[in-house]
């Protein structure tokens, strides 16, 4: 029996992925190993967000020598968020760089022989023919093998529009691209007949969610006469999903704040199954680092915005997510950053260090002039917000 094992970095998306991943290989006939010491075939679902991320897969690369060195067979593929520039330097260390959009095509291929080799080199080349005819996000339709059935994953869209100076989402995820608003609840809707009692939406930024509806029935239950009945928002799918029959909570990863509209507020505020914390990442209390990050909004704005959702949801709370030591950043500015922390009170913050991305727009015309250093001590008295 043909065994693997996923390695799997970075957002819930990945993890989403990854789940979709080991579904087609268990459909396909293998069988999860119970370490990677163990695995025939190993696959990485790497993470280009930060540089620390793409390291560490590097490192793993070097210590799998070792483990090859006991089992020739073994096969590695890579997956993901992959940069170009990256791919070109591990293309010489896997056996193979797929594009995760594949998935889809060889959800139902037949491994027909009992040998371990021979399976490994049939399904590498089936991977290898399929990576390089994608063609849509059709994978999201695959039912994923959930880590935990009770609390799942379900993503709602991928990629993004927004091409913030730092990010490198929209060169290895490109474009958003939204699912149906009927395949999403009907992937929520086997969930809680199983029992589930948590729901994650995923997307880069569902505030953006839309697309199209063809149920007639829910249609005209939806139908407004000032709107185009047909297009789904993301308030209209969270109504949708909260309307959905049984006891269970749901969240979604992750908003932007410019696209925070007081239409999806509202929704939120009215939904009893949603729940009233809600992650909007700042990034940036300086206007100047926020205009040069490409973020949409001002200081102003994200504080004003904070004011209106607390007043329409008195018990809200937030999480946040914040970039220190970008380029040029002074103390001064670094000091506005912990003034909306204060300002808020988040219950959580995921602090990052600046990482150059090579593709990013940041990389290409700033330079990285913030010392290590001075990123860690930031990075240091923002996460100890958290501890407060």
């Amino acid at each position: 029996m043909l065994k693997y094992f996923i390695k799997t970095y970075g957002c819930q998306m990945n993890k989403s992925d990854s789940e979709r991943i080991a579904a087609v290989l268990e459909n396909i006939g293998c069988r999860k190993a119970t370490d990677i010491q163990n695995a025939d075939l190993i696959i990485f679902n790497m993470c280009a967000v930060r540089q620390a991320a793409v390291d560490r897969v590097y490192g793993q690369l070097k210590n799998i020598k070792k483990i090859k060195a006991k089992n020739k067979k073994i096969k590695i593929f890579l997956t993901g968020c992959i940069l170009d520039c990256d791919k070109k330097k591990l293309s010489d260390r896997a056996n193979l760089i797929f594009d995760i959009r594949s998935l889809n095509k060889i959800m139902n291929y037949e491994l027909r022989t009992k040998n371990i080799s021979q399976r490994l080199t049939s399904l590498w080349l089936e991977f290898k023919i399929q990576s390089s005819k994608f063609e849509n996000y059709d994978y999201l339709k695959i039912k994923p093998k959930y880590k935990d059935e009770k609390s799942a994953f379900v993503p709602i869209m991928t990629g993004c529009n927004n091409f913030c100076s730092y990010c490198a989402v929209p060169y290895t995820r490109g474009r958003e691209y939204s699912r149906s608003a009927k395949d999403i609840l009907n992937e929520v809707s086997a969930l809680l007949k199983n029992g589930c009692k948590k729901i994650t939406l995923l997307g880069q930024n569902v505030n953006s969610y839309c697309s199209k509806f063809q149920n007639p029935k829910i249609k005209n239950q939806m139908k407004s006469k000032k709107s185009n009945d047909e297009i789904i928002d993301f308030s209209i799918l969270l109504k949708m999903i909260n309307n959905l029959k049984g006891d269970f909570e749901i969240n979604f990863l992750t908003s932007h704040p410019k696209d925070m509209s007081d239409k999806l507020i509202e929704e939120i505020a009215k939904c009893e199954k949603i729940s009233k914390n809600l992650h909007l990442p700042f990034q940036s209390g300086s206007n100047a680092i926020l205009k040069k990050m490409n973020r949409g909004y001002t200081r102003q704005d994200y504080l004003s915005l904070i004011k209106k959702i607390k007043n329409r949801i008195p018990d809200i709370k937030f999480s946040t997510d914040v970039i220190v030591g970008f380029p040029g950043e002074t103390k001064k500015q670094f000091e506005k950053t912990v003034g909306v922390i204060k300002k808020v009170e988040f219950y959580l913050i995921y602090a990052n260090k600046y990482s150059p991305r090579k593709e990013a727009l940041a990389a290409k015309i700033y330079k990285d002039n913030i010392s290590i250093d001075k990123k860690k001590l930031r990075w240091r008295i923002i996460n100890d917000f958290n501890k407060r």
